[in-house]
């Protein structure tokens, strides 16, 4: 059956939280994030997402099966531990909208879903209006870590080509237990922007 992707906005992705709740634990667990997923954070998390009416999902369907998902919300509705960076560099909070993530099971990849979820999360966001930029966080590893499996390539060609450019002084940290640990530990992550053009 063919994969189809549909767009949410606000409240109207209640059906589908316990499905994402579940992909994006099933997905993050791999390199480069290695997260012990919570169900209760999951649901948290998502939940403040659902909540904001200009936040947006990006849902990939293999029959009623949700396969994939990417979100988006206005940078001033996410939690603060994502405001801090922003407003250090002097960036205006209210121009910035911001993409939670994206997450595809791997036998749906290469088949240009990341694409469609940037595609359709930027449009949301020039349809609101008022904004400026688009912007993204990525967790940072070492080149060397002893984790990375063989053959492991970053995404970072594909944001490059999608015209987003790296920040060398956009940082924020989160908390999260890694597969194996057994309390949660801080992790860099790094940002990524691009303008958002009209």
């Amino acid at each position: 059956m063919a994969v189809r992707t549909i767009t949410c906005t606000g409240k109207a992705v209640a059906p589908y939280l316990a499905d994402l709740a579940r992909l994006r634990s099933t997905v993050f667990r791999d390199y480069p994030y290695l997260y012990q997923g919570s169900a209760d954070y999951e649901s948290e998390y998502l939940t403040a997402y659902a909540r904001s009416p200009r936040s947006v999902f990006v849902l990939a369907l293999d029959g009623d099966t949700v396969v994939g998902a990417s979100t988006g919300i206005p940078l001033l509705d996410d939690q603060p531990a994502f405001h801090a960076p922003f407003r250090e560099k002097g960036l205006a909070l209210d121009e910035v909208f911001y993409f939670g993530e994206s997450v595809l099971l791997r036998d749906y990849r290469g088949q240009g879903l990341g694409h469609r979820f940037f595609d359709e999360r930027e449009a949301h966001a020039r349809r609101l209006g008022g904004f400026a930029l688009t912007a993204f966080c990525a967790v940072e590893r070492a080149d060397d870590d002893p984790r990375k499996p063989a053959g492991y390539r970053p995404n970072d060609a594909f944001w490059i080509k999608r015209g987003y450019r790296r920040q060398d002084d956009l940082f924020c940290t989160l908390d999260w237990k890694e597969l194996g640990d057994a309390a949660a530990s801080p992790h860099l992550l790094r940002f990524w922007l691009r303008p958002l053009e009209g």
